[in-house]
C-alpha cells in the first residue's frame, strides 16, 4: 500500500530505498544544537513576521549577532560574532604598527645629485718682522701655540644631537669622517712631505676624484684646482717637518642644509715645526714655526655617510711665513729661521695673457707678530724630542 508521498507507480528501480539509507547515514554525524543553529547566516521569519506586506521568508543575519533576530540574545558572543571582532582587532594591530614604523623610521628622500667641484682660496701670510729660530720645544711654548694640544687631540668633535632628518648616529658619522680628513689632510707625514695622496682621495666622493687628481698633478692658483686648498703639502725643495708633533686647535660645527645634504664646517689652526730641507743638516736650534689655519665646508648625503667618504665644499687657507711673490698652489714654501720681512707684492698679473688667470692674484696677507703667552701657575710639560 503506498503512503503519501510515495510516487503514483511506486518507487523506480535503482533508486529505492537505498538513498533513504545513505541520507540518514550522512546526516546522522551533523548535530544541530544550539551554536550551530545560531552560527546559520541566514534565519527564518516567525509567521506573524511573514504575514506582514512584502515581508520575505528569510533574513540575512550579521555576523555581530549574537543570537536570533528580535528575540533575547544571549550574553556570550556567537563563533561569527568573535570572528568579526578578531578580524577588526588585527586590523586595527597592523594600522597601528604601520603609523608606530613611519614615525619611526620617516620616509628617506632620494640621495641628492653629483658633488660640487672644490672652490678653493689660499692666501699666503709675509712675515712682518724677522723669521725667529730655535728648537722645536722653544718656539711652541713661546708662541701662542703653547697650549695647543698635540696632532689629533687638538680635533675635538662637538656636542652631537640629532637634526630633523638626520640621526644621532648620522650626525656622529659625519663628524667622525671630517675628524679623519682632517687628520690625513693636515697631519699625515707622508701627505706633508709630497709622498702621498691616497690617504685624502680615499676620503673623498667619486664625483670630486677628477678634479683632485689634476689638483694634484697639474696645480693651478684658478680656484679650482690648488694642491694647498685639499691639503697641506710643503714644497720637498724649500722644507721638511723638524717635529711630528703638530700642534693643533680649532672647532668643527654642524647643520642640515637640506633634508638630504649634513654639512660641516671646520675652523682649525696648524702650528708646524720646520728646517730647511736641502744643505747640511739643520741645527737643532735652526728651526721656525710655520701657521696654516684651514677653514673647510664638507657635506654628506645618506650614500656619503654610508661609504664614510666626503664632498669637500669649500676650503679657505691662510698660511705663513711665505713670500707673496711666491705662488702655493703646489705646496708651502716658507721662510725659514732667520728670514727678514719681505715688501715685494704678489707676482705680477697679465690681464693680456690667454689661458686661466690665477683667481687669487694679489691676495696676500701680513703674519701677526707672535706674542709670548701670559706667565701661568701651570708648568708646561716638557716634550721629547722627536722619534
Amino acid at each position: 500500500m503506498a503512503v503519501p508521498g510515495d510516487p503514483p507507480n511506486g518507487t523506480p528501480e535503482g533508486i529505492g530505498g537505498g538513498d533513504d539509507e545513505f541520507r540518514s547515514e550522512e546526516l546522522r554525524s551533523v548535530v544541530f544544537d544550539e551554536d550551530f543553529v545560531r552560527a546559520a547566516r541566514l534565519q527564518e521569519f516567525s509567521a506573524q513576521e511573514r504575514m506582514g506586506e512584502h515581508a520575505r521568508a528569510v533574513r540575512s543575519r550579521s555576523i555581530w549577532s549574537a543570537g536570533g533576530g528580535s528575540g533575547s540574545r544571549t550574553s556570550t558572543p556567537g563563533r561569527g560574532a568573535r570572528q568579526g571582532m578578531l578580524l577588526v582587532l588585527l586590523i586595527a594591530t597592523a594600522f597601528s604598527c604601520a603609523v608606530y614604523m613611519g614615525l619611526r623610521n620617516p620616509y628617506v628622500p632620494p640621495a641628492g645629485g653629483p658633488a660640487e667641484p672644490l672652490s678653493s682660496t689660499v692666501v699666503p701670510l709675509a712675515p712682518a718682522a724677522a723669521v725667529p729660530g730655535g728648537r722645536p720645544a722653544d718656539l711652541y711654548a713661546n708662541s701662542p701655540a703653547a697650549d695647543y694640544r698635540v696632532g689629533a687631540a687638538g680635533i675635538a668633535l662637538p656636542a652631537v644631537r640629532r637634526t630633523h632628518h638626520f640621526t644621532d648616529a648620522q650626525v656622529i658619522t659625519a663628524l667622525s669622517i671630517a675628524k679623519d680628513y682632517l687628520v690625513q689632510s693636515s697631519l699625515d707625514p707622508d701627505i706633508l712631505a709630497g709622498a702621498a695622496t691616497r690617504p685624502v682621495r680615499v676620503l673623498l666622493d667619486p664625483d670630486q676624484l677628477a678634479q683632485f687628481d689634476r689638483s694634484m698633478t697639474s696645480p693651478a692658483g684658478d680656484g679650482r684646482h690648488a694642491t694647498t686648498g685639499w691639503l697641506v703639502r710643503f714644497d720637498p725643495g724649500t722644507a721638511v717637518v723638524a717635529d711630528s708633533r703638530v700642534r693643533v686647535r680649532g672647532t668643527l660645527a654642524f647643520e642640515e642644509v637640506t633634508p638630504d645634504v649634513l654639512e660641516v664646517t671646520t675652523d682649525h689652526t696648524f702650528v708646524y715645526a720646520v728646517r730647511p730641507a736641502t744643505g747640511a743638516p739643520a741645527a737643532a736650534d735652526g728651526a721656525s714655526l710655520f701657521t696654516v689655519r684651514r677653514e673647510l665646508r664638507l657635506r654628506f648625503d645618506r650614500e656619503d655617510l654610508n661609504a664614510r667618504r666626503t664632498e669637500l665644499a669649500s676650503a679657505y687657507v691662510m698660511a705663513g711665513p711665505q713670500a707673496c711673490s711666491s705662488d702655493p698652489a703646489d705646496g708651502f714654501r716658507p721662510l725659514l729661521a732667520g728670514a727678514g720681512p719681505t715688501t715685494v707684492g704678489p707676482a705680477a698679473s697679465d690681464p693680456y695673457a690667454s689661458g686661466q688667470p690665477r683667481r687669487t692674484a694679489g691676495l696676500c696677507g701680513v703674519l701677526a707678530q707672535p706674542t709670548t703667552p701670559p706667565a701661568t701657575t701651570t708648568p708646561v710639560s716638557p716634550v721629547s724630542p722627536a722619534p
